[in-house]
């Protein structure tokens, strides 16, 4: 298989790292957005949805820099919340304030600690990837979500940047974090083979 190149539309190293990780089967080189010199737009996310969220970053991307470019987004979804309390697309967002990784950690435990020191939660992942004006991909769908796991809420001691909820994320089928099973996130895995899929096809198509 031939390699390709593709933009990643995030500033956020370890998403970077995790996808580069990910695909590296398919050969597929992945370019950070921050690893390129050219101007890049300020993004307002207004979807509402991941997915909708993850086309308005893709298409704005393209607009910038006329080459291909993937944006992905995710929404927080956690059992026990009720509808207007779902973090849904604003994971980082609280109030009117957007929280750093450490405020993450601790909003996040403490939410768990209201339901009792844990509570099923899931995320669910989509993404877009603009060729050009008129060959667009997209996908939303369990299968680059990730399994549902536990959010709990006594942090593990281990940190990764990029993915403050990680340490606050345990297995459903025996309560044990997952850093303690020495995996890159909690959506490793299953979610990394969605990501493989994805880009086969399109890879194939093209």
């Amino acid at each position: 298989m031939f390699m390709k190149s593709f933009i990643y539309g995030t500033g956020n190293s370890a998403k970077l790292q995790y996808m580069r990780k990910s695909l590296t089967p398919l050969a597929i080189e992945i370019i950070g957005i921050n690893e390129i010199s050219a101007t890049l737009p300020i993004i307002e996310e207004s979807g509402n949805s991941p997915l909708e969220n993850a086309r308005i970053k893709a298409l704005a991307y393209y607009a910038a820099l006329k080459q291909p470019v993937f944006a992905c987004d995710s929404g927080l979804y956690i059992d026990g919340l009720s509808d207007d309390e779902q973090p849904g697309l604003h994971i980082r967002r609280v109030g009117n304030r957007t929280l750093n990784d450490e405020e993450m950690t601790a909003h996040y435990a403490k939410v768990a600690s209201g339901l009792g020191g844990k509570a099923k939660a899931s995320y669910k992942n989509a993404i877009c990837l603009v060729i050009s004006e008129e060959v667009i991909y997209e996908h939303f769908g369990d299968d680059i979500s990730g399994e549902e796991f536990y959010l709990v809420d006594k942090p593990h001691p281990k940190r990764v940047e990029g993915f403050p909820l990680d340490c606050i994320s345990a297995r459903i089928d025996d309560g044990a974090y997952y850093y303690d099973y020495e995996r890159d996130s909690v959506a490793s895995g299953d979610m990394a083979i969605g990501f493989q899929e994805f880009f086969y096809q399109v890879m194939k198509r093209r």
